[in-house]
């Protein structure tokens, strides 16, 4: 069975947990906020999104990150061997807008992941605005795949964009095992 792994990174108080249960399936933590201690791994496989032929299924690790930059020395361990990453931000905030762009340094471009690895979720929370419209990322964030969230209104939406954006990871991973493959052969 082929293993997938997915960063979940943005400022604290965006939201990752509350989306990494939903989009997880995860019952575990559902209830008040209470801010990741370094990073969580939910599990979960998906038995028909493995495209290739060669294995039953797909096993994917969330890893759900702190927001809290207190947990920086550890991020090198937490991004080894990562297919691709989230990153989950609160729209309503100027500060995360600004801040996402550590978080894609750090977190993409450091680990030489493709634009295709990295999924950008504006997470509106309950109550808020959820105005998706004045959202200006500067470059190179606006070259990345951005969806809205809202648990409230669209939760179904949100987990169909996030299943494309794992078909898409799932079929980064094929491609790289089978040239690997095909390298070991010739």
């Amino acid at each position: 069975m082929l293993r997938v792994k997915i960063l979940f990174v943005g400022p604290s108080e965006a939201g990752k947990s509350v989306l990494a249960n939903f989009l997880s399936e995860s019952t575990e933590g559902i209830g008040s906020y209470i801010p990741t201690q370094g990073v969580r791994i939910l599990e979960f496989e998906k038995p028909h999104l493995n495209g290739n032929s060669k294995g039953a299924g797909c096993r994917f690790e969330l890893w759900d990150c702190s927001g809290d930059q207190k947990f920086e020395t550890c991020w090198p361990a937490l991004t080894k061997d990562s297919h691709g990453a989230v990153i989950v931000f609160n729209p309503d905030l100027p500060s995360h807008v600004k801040e996402i762009e550590m978080w894609h340094s750090c977190f993409v471009q450091q680990q030489q992941l493709l634009d295709s690895q990295c999924l950008l979720i504006a997470h509106h929370k309950p109550g808020s605005s959820g105005d998706t419209e004045d959202l200006h990322l500067p470059p190179p964030l606006n070259r990345l795949q951005l969806i809205h969230s809202s648990l409230e209104e669209d939760p179904e939406d949100v987990r169909m964009e996030f299943i494309k954006y794992l078909k898409k990871i799932t079929n980064l991973v094929n491609e790289n095992r089978d040239r690997e493959e095909m390298s070991i052969i010739a």
